[in-house]
């Protein structure tokens, strides 16, 4: 295709189905026309390619690709946007389905804000309830609070945390944004470098709104653009739980390696 206004990126590793109803949904778009999808299966070990190819592979608009290993999740997808063309770029894990309008909205809120870095739409399960997808950047006791006992001890800082007395606004300024759909301009993505590629799954998302707001750009929630969320989430469970799962101790790991980065940043705000 010439070129196109957006890039939209989806990283699937053991999930076709759900990858496949995720690029289904992005060709139902308003602007589907002007959109490239770049599908990176990242080395699921099973003939989960072959599946995509069979659905996708003659596509005009839909670009595969296979990774040799593992990457991660944040650096499968610095792999396939240095790949994608657009203007604009999605970045928008398979389990997500975002509504017919949203790409064409999300495009004309960042044509019309240039001080928009990140933009995220609200994320909504099946059952109606909406996931908390944009929450305050967390200290290591906020992550301890929402993931133990400490969460009924300290009700008033998770929901400090989880932004769940946030005004009910069309767009609004947050802290960060939960990685499941992301929307910027690609060269403002290039200019930070994208995802961290330390942090192999969690926490890179909250890295990069970080690094986001050190640019002077803004981080910003969406309300009224959906994408529909299906699955539950890796990270959920409490805190022995995650102990006991390999993506559990993945997390633990990456909460370490961003409370340590991170950390003179914190000893500044404390002293702020």
């Amino acid at each position: 295709m010439s070129q196109p206004l957006v890039s939209a990126i989806i990283v699937t590793i053991w999930s076709p189905q759900d990858a496949t109803k995720c690029v289904q949904a992005l060709l139902k778009q308003t602007i589907a026309q002007d959109i490239e999808i770049l599908v990176l299966d990242n080395h699921s070990e099973d003939d989960s390619i072959g599946t995509l190819r069979a659905r996708f592979g003659t596509h005009p608009q839909v670009r595969l690709f296979e990774s040799n290993r593992n990457r991660g999740y944040g650096a499968g997808n610095n792999y396939a946007a240095r790949s994608a063309r657009g203007e604009y770029l999605l970045i928008i894990n398979p389990d997500n389905e975002l509504e017919p309008t949203g790409l064409e909205r999300m495009v004309q809120t960042l044509r019309e804000d240039p001080s928009i870095g990140i933009l995220a739409p609200k994320l909504e399960y099946p059952d109606g309830r909406i996931r908390e997808s944009a929450r305050a950047f967390p200290s290591l006791l906020d992550v301890c609070i929402k993931r133990t006992f400490l969460q009924y001890l300290f009700p008033g800082r998770l929901r400090h945390y989880l932004q769940l007395d946030a005004p009910d606004v069309l767009l609004r300024d947050t802290d960060w944004v939960v990685g499941a759909c992301l929307f910027f301009r690609r060269d403002f993505f290039n200019q930070l470098l994208g995802f961290d590629e330390r942090f192999f799954l969690f926490f890179e998302d909250i890295d990069l709104c970080r690094r986001c707001h050190l640019k002077g750009k803004r981080v910003v929630y969406a309300s009224s653009i959906v994408a529909r969320d299906r699955k539950q989430r890796l990270s959920g469970g409490g805190f022995f739980s995650l102990l006991l799962r390999k993506t559990g101790r993945v997390h633990i790991a990456s909460a370490l390696k961003y409370f340590w980065k991170w950390r003179g940043e914190g000893l500044r705000s404390l002293r702020s």
